[in-house]
């Protein structure tokens, strides 16, 4: 059985960054393998982690539904054409492999490319004892149940005022739409100074988290990530990777 992550708040508060970290630790301690599922139509996570994707579920979708319309799909029903192509999107690398939404191309919306992610998870997620997902701003495809249930549930927001509300927004949304997740996590990400607003404090406690994590602002992972270089660099005793680390191990990973 398949234990799942998913990491969602506003954009810009370092979503991608943090399934990245999350995803090299997971390894780094032996949970592995790991699928990494980037449902932002904005993909960046393989960058992060070091691969590169060369067709999306949206690139696929398109692909599937030319060659059906085509007719050049003799024998072969449309369904298992379009899972042919998911199989084809998968980037494998050692110890994980990642799958990309990405964007729609052609006509269609959001809708169709989360129930064929909805249903590449389905096919191929009970094969991976750990799954990472990471999600665009929101929780649009938590909320269109590309996944039945969540283990973790990780809120991430920046150590502003307005940024915790967000938090504090999305964990009543979640509440809403019926979400499903085992433990709750608030990670309060960039924090330019080492004591946490009590307002992180009293924020966790109003959104019912079992785990708040901050995690300082640092130069080094800002460099990698806007250079676009893999995270996996970083040292086992830099100060964010420890954060992370001890943090898993209080979760049970």
């Amino acid at each position: 059985m398949s234990r799942f992550i998913a990491i969602t708040g506003k954009g810009g508060v370092g979503k991608t960054t943090l399934a990245a970290l999350l995803i090299t630790r997971l390894i780094r301690r032996g949970c592995k393998p790991v699928l990494a599922v980037d449902a932002d139509p904005n993909a960046c996570l393989d960058a992060a982690l070091g691969v590169q994707v060369r067709k999306s579920l949206g690139t696929v979708r398109e692909e599937a539904r030319e060659i059906a319309g085509k007719g050049m799909a003799t024998g072969i029903a449309k369904q298992q054409l379009l899972e042919m192509k998911i199989a084809e999107s998968l980037v494998e690398a050692t110890d994980f492999d990642l799958i990309s939404m990405g964007r729609p191309e052609g006509p269609g919306c959001y809708c169709y490319a989360n129930n064929v992610l909805k249903n590449a998870l389905a096919q191929i997620a009970d094969t991976y004892p750990y799954v990472v997902l990471d999600n665009e701003a929101g929780l649009e495809n938590l909320s269109r149940r590309i996944v039945q249930s969540v283990d973790l549930l990780i809120l991430v927001a920046d150590p502003s005022q307005r940024g915790l509300e967000t938090v504090q927004r999305l964990s009543c949304l979640a509440a809403e739409m019926g979400i499903v997740y085992d433990q709750c996590a608030l990670v309060v990400n960039r924090m330019r100074h080492e004591e946490l607003p009590e307002r992180g404090r009293q924020m966790a406690a109003s959104v019912a988290a079992d785990y708040l994590v901050a995690l300082p602002d640092d130069e080094q992972i800002a460099s990698l990530s806007e250079n676009g270089q893999p995270l996996h660099t970083l040292s086992d005793d830099h100060a964010v990777v420890q954060k992370i680390d001890l943090f898993l191990s209080d979760a049970g990973y």
